[in-house]
């Protein structure tokens, strides 16, 4: 759920159908290693208030192939990643699946004590939270395959309706698009993404705005009722995100020297690569304290 607004817009040049594995590769993949390990340097970082208990971890899970639900279990590469890190650091979480807009809210009343649903790092948020950047992604826009309209900017949603997730920055990006004689952008905003898959499906909308890998999967597993159009935009880290107190501080810093023992171990790249989604790779993790990166 990306937008961009600590670093310059720039514009991704690869396609992101090609993100995507069919469910055949993924099983397949899924037989092989790097896995990742338990690191006890790691798990000394861990503050004794989360150990001996069980994290809850927020996701919205209508996000595929990031988090979404597949014979009643929560899947997806978010879901991969966590659990990666739990087991590095030797802890145990519980994902449990949240509306988006209501997750940052569910960090600062302590009902969860992770974050953990492709959330883009911008300056709104860390205000509110902090982040361990794990991965990087633009937004993209699909539509109906048999529609012959066509993207090649903000200024082609001018005239156009647009569904987006509530909550997400792609609503904020698309309310934002200014259009000449008179157009407007007709923003639909709904609370997961599978409405706002509906509504372009239906015809109720003419595209569907959301962060470029998701459009990708969208389009790939609709059984071509979907394409995606143009190229993707903003380009932005996403952050893994923990309560802004003492405790959740070290939280954040215990997984960011996960992410880099997973880096290093080539776990994080097998469960990138597992999900189709290794073109998002960060070659390091950096982690954001009260405003600042490191």
């Amino acid at each position: 759920m990306t937008n961009i607004t600590r670093i310059a817009r720039t514009v991704v040049t690869t396609g992101v159908a090609t993100l995507v594995l069919t469910a055949g590769s993924v099983a397949a993949f899924a037989k092989s290693t790097p896995k990742a390990v338990y690191n006890s340097a790691d798990a000394a970082m861990v503050p004794s208030v989360y150990k001996n208990v069980t994290l809850q971890v927020a996701t919205d899970a209508t996000y595929a192939p990031d988090e979404f639900v597949q014979n009643g279990a929560i899947v997806g590469f978010d879901v991969d990643l966590i659990n990666g890190i739990a087991t590095t650091l030797g802890i145990k979480v519980h994902t449990n699946s949240a509306t988006f807009d209501n997750i940052i809210p569910g960090l600062q009343s302590k009902r969860y004590a992770i974050g953990n649903s492709s959330f883009t790092d911008n300056l709104s948020r860390e205000k509110q939270v902090n982040f361990v950047d794990y991965f990087q992604a633009g937004e993209g826009v699909y539509k109906k395959a048999t529609s012959s309209l066509h993207f090649s900017g903000f200024s082609s949603f001018c005239g156009h309706s647009v569904a987006v997730e509530s909550g997400t920055v792609e609503e904020t990006d698309a309310k934002a698009v200014k259009c000449s004689g008179g157009a407007k952008v007709n923003v639909l905003s709904f609370k997961d993404q599978t409405q706002a898959n509906t509504a372009v499906s239906s015809g109720h909308a003419d595209f569907g705005f959301l962060d470029s890998q998701i459009a990708g999967y969208v389009a790939a597993t609709s059984h071509g009722l979907f394409k995606t159009v143009g190229q993707a935009v903003n380009v932005a880290p996403y952050g893994i995100a923990t309560q802004k107190n003492p405790n959740g501080k070290n939280l954040a810093m215990a997984m960011q020297m996960a992410l880099k023992t997973m880096i290093a171990n080539g776990s994080y790249a097998a469960i990138l690569a597992k999900w189709g989604v290794s073109s998002g790779a960060l070659s390091a993790s950096h982690i954001v304290l009260n405003g600042a990166k490191s």
